[in-house]
Protein backbone atom coordinates (compact mmCIF):
# COMPACT_ATOMS: atom_id res chain seq x y z
CA UNK A 1 0.00 0.00 0.00
CA UNK A 2 1.11 3.56 -0.74
CA UNK A 3 3.03 5.91 1.90
CA UNK A 4 0.65 8.59 2.77
CA UNK A 5 0.58 11.62 0.67
CA UNK A 6 1.96 9.27 -2.53
CA UNK A 7 -0.75 7.99 -4.99
CA UNK A 8 -0.98 4.65 -6.36
CA UNK A 9 0.47 5.46 -9.87
CA UNK A 10 3.34 7.43 -7.94
CA UNK A 11 4.82 10.45 -7.93
CA UNK A 12 3.53 12.37 -11.35
CA UNK A 13 5.91 13.66 -13.46
CA UNK A 14 7.73 16.59 -13.23
CA UNK A 15 6.59 17.23 -9.72
CA UNK A 16 9.64 15.91 -7.43
CA UNK A 17 8.74 14.32 -3.82
CA UNK A 18 4.96 15.50 -4.85
CA UNK A 19 2.41 15.57 -2.76
CA UNK A 20 2.93 18.95 -0.68
CA UNK A 21 5.57 19.91 -2.92
CA UNK A 22 3.10 20.48 -5.62
CA UNK A 23 1.87 23.41 -4.01
CA UNK A 24 5.31 24.94 -2.78
CA UNK A 25 6.01 27.24 -5.08
CA UNK A 26 2.53 29.25 -4.58
CA UNK A 27 2.91 29.17 -0.94
CA UNK A 28 3.83 32.90 0.20
CA UNK A 29 5.01 34.14 3.03
CA UNK A 30 4.64 36.65 5.89
CA UNK A 31 6.67 39.15 3.72
CA UNK A 32 4.83 38.60 0.08
CA UNK A 33 1.65 38.85 2.01
CA UNK A 34 2.39 42.49 3.32
CA UNK A 35 3.60 43.50 0.30
CA UNK A 36 0.35 42.67 -1.67
CA UNK A 37 -0.87 45.31 -3.61
CA UNK A 38 -5.06 43.71 -3.02
CA UNK A 39 -5.70 43.13 0.42
CA UNK A 40 -8.89 40.73 1.16
CA UNK A 41 -11.76 42.06 3.56
CA UNK A 42 -12.58 40.71 6.83
CA UNK A 43 -15.57 38.38 6.92
CA UNK A 44 -17.43 41.97 8.68
CA UNK A 45 -16.42 44.07 6.07
CA UNK A 46 -17.66 42.10 3.40
CA UNK A 47 -21.01 42.18 5.17
CA UNK A 48 -21.52 45.82 4.54
CA UNK A 49 -23.50 46.54 1.80
CA UNK A 50 -22.06 47.33 -1.43
CA UNK A 51 -18.79 46.35 -0.12
CA UNK A 52 -16.15 45.37 -2.00
CA UNK A 53 -14.31 41.76 -1.62
CA UNK A 54 -10.82 43.64 -1.68
CA UNK A 55 -9.41 46.89 -1.59
CA UNK A 56 -6.16 48.33 -2.91
CA UNK A 57 -2.97 48.91 -0.80
CA UNK A 58 -0.20 52.04 -1.45
CA UNK A 59 2.40 50.15 -3.68
CA UNK A 60 5.12 52.32 -0.94
CA UNK A 61 5.15 53.57 1.78
CA UNK A 62 6.32 57.42 1.97
CA UNK A 63 9.03 57.01 3.38
CA UNK A 64 10.46 54.62 1.40
CA UNK A 65 9.83 55.86 -1.74
CA UNK A 66 11.21 59.01 -0.24
CA UNK A 67 14.54 57.80 0.27
CA UNK A 68 14.95 55.97 -2.65
CA UNK A 69 14.27 59.05 -4.50
CA UNK A 70 16.54 61.25 -2.42
CA UNK A 71 19.25 58.26 -2.98
CA UNK A 72 18.78 58.56 -7.27
CA UNK A 73 18.97 62.43 -6.92
CA UNK A 74 22.23 61.95 -5.48
CA UNK A 75 23.38 59.24 -7.67
CA UNK A 76 22.80 61.67 -10.97
CA UNK A 77 24.57 65.11 -8.87
CA UNK A 78 27.47 62.62 -8.54
CA UNK A 79 27.67 61.26 -12.02
CA UNK A 80 26.88 64.71 -13.43
CA UNK A 81 29.59 66.58 -11.07
CA UNK A 82 32.17 63.78 -12.47
CA UNK A 83 31.77 64.26 -16.05
CA UNK A 84 32.38 68.26 -15.75
CA UNK A 85 35.03 67.27 -13.30
CA UNK A 86 36.65 64.87 -15.92
CA UNK A 87 35.89 67.89 -18.82
CA UNK A 88 37.40 70.40 -17.63
CA UNK A 89 40.75 68.50 -16.01
CA UNK A 90 40.98 66.29 -18.93
CA UNK A 91 44.79 64.80 -19.01
CA UNK A 92 45.00 64.55 -22.45
CA UNK A 93 43.40 68.07 -22.82
CA UNK A 94 45.78 69.91 -25.75
CA UNK A 95 47.72 72.65 -23.79
CA UNK A 96 46.29 76.43 -24.77
CA UNK A 97 47.95 77.66 -27.80
CA UNK A 98 51.03 80.41 -26.59
CA UNK A 99 50.31 84.26 -27.67
CA UNK A 100 53.09 85.09 -30.73
CA UNK A 101 55.72 87.25 -29.82
CA UNK A 102 55.87 90.53 -31.52
CA UNK A 103 57.10 91.01 -34.90
CA UNK A 104 60.53 91.61 -35.83
CA UNK A 105 60.52 95.36 -38.21
CA UNK A 106 63.53 96.57 -40.31
CA UNK A 107 63.15 98.83 -43.36
CA UNK A 108 66.52 99.56 -44.97
CA UNK A 109 66.52 102.67 -47.38
CA UNK A 110 69.01 102.29 -50.73
CA UNK A 111 70.68 105.26 -51.62
CA UNK A 112 71.32 105.94 -55.03
CA UNK A 113 74.64 106.75 -56.57
CA UNK A 114 74.16 109.68 -58.80
CA UNK A 115 70.66 111.05 -60.21
CA UNK A 116 68.07 108.80 -60.53
CA UNK A 117 67.23 107.93 -64.07
CA UNK A 118 63.25 109.18 -65.67
CA UNK A 119 61.76 108.59 -68.56
CA UNK A 120 58.39 107.08 -70.01
CA UNK A 121 57.32 104.39 -67.50
CA UNK A 122 57.24 101.53 -70.49
CA UNK A 123 61.05 102.23 -71.69
CA UNK A 124 62.46 102.33 -68.14
CA UNK A 125 60.40 98.88 -67.27
CA UNK A 126 62.15 97.50 -70.58
CA UNK A 127 65.77 98.30 -69.76
CA UNK A 128 66.05 97.80 -65.68
CA UNK A 129 65.98 94.33 -64.88
CA UNK A 130 62.37 94.08 -64.36
CA UNK A 131 62.26 93.53 -67.63
CA UNK A 132 61.10 89.86 -67.31
CA UNK A 133 58.86 90.10 -64.10
CA UNK A 134 55.65 89.52 -64.53
CA UNK A 135 52.53 91.58 -63.25
CA UNK A 136 50.74 92.20 -60.35
CA UNK A 137 49.59 89.20 -58.43
CA UNK A 138 50.49 86.75 -61.42
CA UNK A 139 53.70 87.44 -60.28
CA UNK A 140 53.18 85.61 -56.48
CA UNK A 141 53.60 82.41 -57.59
CA UNK A 142 53.09 79.58 -55.09
CA UNK A 143 55.03 76.72 -54.91
CA UNK A 144 53.24 72.78 -55.36
CA UNK A 145 51.32 72.29 -52.04
CA UNK A 146 51.74 68.73 -50.80
CA UNK A 147 51.26 66.75 -47.13
CA UNK A 148 53.53 67.06 -44.68
CA UNK A 149 53.70 65.27 -41.48
CA UNK A 150 51.00 66.96 -39.34
CA UNK A 151 49.45 68.86 -42.21
CA UNK A 152 47.54 67.92 -45.33
CA UNK A 153 47.92 68.88 -48.84
CA UNK A 154 44.51 71.21 -48.50
CA UNK A 155 46.11 72.87 -44.93
CA UNK A 156 49.28 73.73 -47.05
CA UNK A 157 47.58 75.36 -50.25
CA UNK A 158 45.48 77.31 -47.85
CA UNK A 159 48.02 79.03 -45.32
CA UNK A 160 50.00 79.43 -49.07
CA UNK A 161 46.51 81.19 -50.28
CA UNK A 162 46.82 83.06 -47.22
CA UNK A 163 50.24 84.59 -47.20
CA UNK A 164 49.85 85.28 -51.45
CA UNK A 165 46.40 87.16 -50.14
CA UNK A 166 48.41 89.21 -47.75
CA UNK A 167 51.22 90.19 -49.97
CA UNK A 168 48.85 91.59 -52.86
CA UNK A 169 47.02 93.47 -50.40
CA UNK A 170 49.73 95.00 -48.82
CA UNK A 171 51.90 95.72 -51.89
CA UNK A 172 49.29 95.91 -54.70
CA UNK A 173 46.58 97.42 -54.18
CA UNK A 174 46.43 101.37 -54.97
CA UNK A 175 44.35 102.54 -52.27
CA UNK A 176 46.78 101.12 -49.35
CA UNK A 177 49.74 102.35 -51.61
CA UNK A 178 48.49 105.85 -51.45
CA UNK A 179 47.69 105.94 -47.66
CA UNK A 180 44.48 104.45 -48.03
CA UNK A 181 41.96 102.21 -45.73
CA UNK A 182 44.22 99.37 -44.16
CA UNK A 183 41.20 97.44 -42.61
CA UNK A 184 41.80 94.73 -45.43
CA UNK A 185 45.18 94.28 -44.02
CA UNK A 186 44.35 94.34 -40.66
CA UNK A 187 41.26 91.53 -40.60
CA UNK A 188 44.50 89.08 -41.96
CA UNK A 189 46.34 89.08 -38.77
CA UNK A 190 46.02 87.00 -35.67
CA UNK A 191 44.46 89.42 -32.98
CA UNK A 192 47.12 89.26 -30.80
CA UNK A 193 49.42 91.52 -33.39
CA UNK A 194 46.41 93.99 -34.33
CA UNK A 195 47.51 96.28 -31.08
CA UNK A 196 51.00 96.57 -32.76
CA UNK A 197 50.10 97.09 -36.09
CA UNK A 198 47.36 99.65 -34.51
CA UNK A 199 50.35 101.52 -33.20
CA UNK A 200 52.60 101.30 -36.30
CA UNK A 201 50.24 103.25 -38.31
CA UNK A 202 49.44 105.33 -35.86
CA UNK A 203 52.66 106.12 -34.34
CA UNK A 204 55.35 105.02 -36.88
CA UNK A 205 59.18 104.59 -35.25
CA UNK A 206 62.33 103.33 -36.30
CA UNK A 207 62.67 101.16 -33.03
CA UNK A 208 62.15 97.18 -34.71
CA UNK A 209 59.16 97.20 -34.14
CA UNK A 210 56.61 99.74 -34.95
CA UNK A 211 57.71 100.83 -39.23
CA UNK A 212 54.58 100.88 -40.94
CA UNK A 213 56.68 100.45 -43.64
CA UNK A 214 57.44 97.08 -42.73
CA UNK A 215 53.44 95.69 -42.75
CA UNK A 216 52.60 97.65 -45.91
CA UNK A 217 54.17 99.41 -48.95
CA UNK A 218 52.42 103.04 -48.70
CA UNK A 219 53.95 106.17 -50.43
CA UNK A 220 52.98 110.19 -49.48
CA UNK A 221 50.18 110.77 -51.93
CA UNK A 222 50.94 114.72 -52.08
CA UNK A 223 54.29 113.75 -52.94
CA UNK A 224 54.26 110.65 -55.67
CA UNK A 225 52.04 108.75 -57.39
CA UNK A 226 51.77 106.01 -59.78
CA UNK A 227 52.79 106.36 -63.35
CA UNK A 228 52.01 102.71 -64.25
CA UNK A 229 49.48 100.57 -62.36
CA UNK A 230 51.26 97.64 -63.65
CA UNK A 231 53.53 96.56 -60.66
CA UNK A 232 56.60 94.30 -61.66
CA UNK A 233 56.20 91.65 -59.50
CA UNK A 234 58.79 88.21 -58.88
CA UNK A 235 60.21 86.11 -56.25
CA UNK A 236 59.80 83.23 -54.32
CA UNK A 237 57.73 81.14 -51.83
CA UNK A 238 58.19 78.40 -49.25
CA UNK A 239 57.03 76.46 -46.63
CA UNK A 240 57.52 73.83 -43.60
CA UNK A 241 56.58 73.16 -40.64
CA UNK A 242 57.37 74.81 -37.40
CA UNK A 243 56.67 72.07 -35.09
CA UNK A 244 53.39 69.84 -35.00
CA UNK A 245 50.84 72.40 -34.51
CA UNK A 246 51.94 75.06 -37.12
CA UNK A 247 53.46 75.92 -40.23
CA UNK A 248 55.73 78.40 -41.38
CA UNK A 249 55.54 80.03 -44.70
CA UNK A 250 58.94 82.47 -46.01
CA UNK A 251 58.39 84.97 -48.75
CA UNK A 252 60.98 87.02 -50.79
CA UNK A 253 59.53 89.54 -53.67
CA UNK A 254 60.73 92.40 -55.17
CA UNK A 255 57.93 94.49 -56.40
CA UNK A 256 58.61 97.38 -59.19
CA UNK A 257 57.13 100.65 -59.03
CA UNK A 258 56.87 103.34 -61.60
CA UNK A 259 56.82 106.62 -60.05
CA UNK A 260 55.57 110.10 -61.39
CA UNK A 261 55.41 113.36 -59.25
CA UNK A 262 52.18 114.39 -57.66
CA UNK A 263 49.33 116.59 -60.07
CA UNK A 264 51.57 115.43 -63.35
CA UNK A 265 49.66 113.72 -65.74
CA UNK A 266 49.89 109.86 -66.45
CA UNK A 267 51.71 110.55 -69.32
CA UNK A 268 53.53 113.70 -69.01
CA UNK A 269 57.16 111.64 -68.69
CA UNK A 270 59.87 111.94 -66.44
CA UNK A 271 58.34 108.43 -64.78
CA UNK A 272 61.24 106.60 -62.50
CA UNK A 273 61.36 103.31 -60.87
CA UNK A 274 61.09 102.89 -57.39
CA UNK A 275 62.24 98.88 -56.00
CA UNK A 276 61.21 97.41 -52.54
CA UNK A 277 62.28 94.16 -51.99
CA UNK A 278 59.97 92.36 -48.85
CA UNK A 279 61.22 88.96 -46.71
CA UNK A 280 58.16 88.17 -44.59
CA UNK A 281 57.90 85.24 -42.61
CA UNK A 282 54.69 84.09 -41.35
CA UNK A 283 53.68 81.40 -38.83
CA UNK A 284 50.10 79.82 -39.12
CA UNK A 285 48.35 77.44 -36.22
CA UNK A 286 45.21 75.55 -36.72
CA UNK A 287 43.48 78.70 -35.79
CA UNK A 288 44.76 80.61 -38.10
CA UNK A 289 44.38 78.47 -41.36
CA UNK A 290 40.91 78.19 -39.91
CA UNK A 291 40.13 81.83 -39.33
CA UNK A 292 42.08 83.05 -42.42
CA UNK A 293 43.92 85.11 -40.60
CA UNK A 294 48.19 85.04 -39.98
CA UNK A 295 51.14 85.54 -38.00
CA UNK A 296 54.30 87.76 -38.79
CA UNK A 297 57.35 86.90 -37.36
CA UNK A 298 59.32 89.11 -38.94
CA UNK A 299 59.32 91.58 -42.19
CA UNK A 300 62.65 92.86 -43.72
CA UNK A 301 62.14 95.55 -46.42
CA UNK A 302 64.68 97.56 -48.87
CA UNK A 303 63.63 100.17 -50.71
CA UNK A 304 65.07 102.63 -52.81
CA UNK A 305 65.78 104.79 -54.30
CA UNK A 306 65.83 106.98 -51.31
CA UNK A 307 67.76 108.99 -48.97
CA UNK A 308 69.75 107.50 -46.08
CA UNK A 309 68.62 110.39 -44.02
CA UNK A 310 64.85 110.15 -44.71
CA UNK A 311 62.55 109.28 -42.24
CA UNK A 312 60.77 105.68 -43.94
CA UNK A 313 59.05 104.49 -40.76
CA UNK A 314 55.78 105.72 -41.49
CA UNK A 315 55.94 106.15 -45.98
CA UNK A 316 58.30 105.31 -47.75
CA UNK A 317 60.29 108.73 -49.38
CA UNK A 318 61.55 107.98 -53.20
CA UNK A 319 63.61 109.67 -54.92
CA UNK A 320 61.99 111.11 -58.19
CA UNK A 321 63.60 111.09 -62.07
CA UNK A 322 66.39 113.04 -61.68
CA UNK A 323 67.19 113.68 -57.78
CA UNK A 324 69.75 112.66 -56.05
CA UNK A 325 70.28 111.40 -52.52
CA UNK A 326 71.84 114.07 -50.36
CA UNK A 327 74.66 113.18 -48.65
CA UNK A 328 73.49 112.69 -44.83
CA UNK A 329 74.07 109.59 -43.93
CA UNK A 330 71.52 107.44 -41.73
CA UNK A 331 69.97 108.97 -38.85
CA UNK A 332 72.50 109.98 -35.66
CA UNK A 333 72.24 107.24 -32.89
CA UNK A 334 72.84 108.00 -29.51
CA UNK A 335 74.74 105.10 -27.93
CA UNK A 336 73.74 106.97 -24.43
CA UNK A 337 70.16 107.73 -24.83
CA UNK A 338 67.42 105.85 -23.12
CA UNK A 339 64.63 103.92 -24.61
CA UNK A 340 65.01 101.92 -27.97
CA UNK A 341 67.57 102.28 -30.03
CA UNK A 342 66.77 103.65 -33.42
CA UNK A 343 67.12 101.76 -36.27
CA UNK A 344 70.11 103.41 -38.06
CA UNK A 345 70.22 101.67 -41.13
CA UNK A 346 70.89 102.38 -45.27
CA UNK A 347 72.48 100.68 -47.98
CA UNK A 348 73.46 102.01 -51.53
CA UNK A 349 71.61 101.42 -54.51
CA UNK A 350 73.76 98.91 -56.80
CA UNK A 351 73.80 100.73 -60.29
CA UNK A 352 72.60 97.76 -61.94
CA UNK A 353 69.46 97.84 -60.08
CA UNK A 354 68.36 100.54 -61.72
CA UNK A 355 67.49 100.98 -65.86
CA UNK A 356 70.08 100.83 -67.80
CA UNK A 357 71.90 104.09 -69.11
CA UNK A 358 70.79 103.62 -72.76
CA UNK A 359 67.13 105.06 -71.39
CA UNK A 360 66.99 108.79 -71.34
CA UNK A 361 67.43 110.23 -67.97
CA UNK A 362 65.58 113.61 -67.24
CA UNK A 363 67.68 115.87 -64.98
Amino acid sequence: MAGRGVPPEGTPEGLPGGGDDEYRSVVFDESFVRAARLQEYSAQERMREHARAVRSRPGWSLRSSSKSAVALVLLLLIAFSTAIYMGVRHPYQPPATSRPEPARVTVVPLAPQGPVPGGDAEQLFAHSPAAQFRTGGSGINLPPATRTEHFSEAQVMNALSIAKDYLIKSSLDPDVLAGGPDHQIRVLLDPDLMAQFDQSLAGPANDGRHSATGWLVRFDPAKVALADPRIRVQGSMSYSEAGSDALAIATDYVFVYALRPAGSGPHAGGASLFTVRRELHFRLDRDDLRLNRTEIQASTVEAGPQACSADVAGRLQPLLAGERADAQGPVATDPYATGPAPEAVCGTLATDAQPSPATPATH
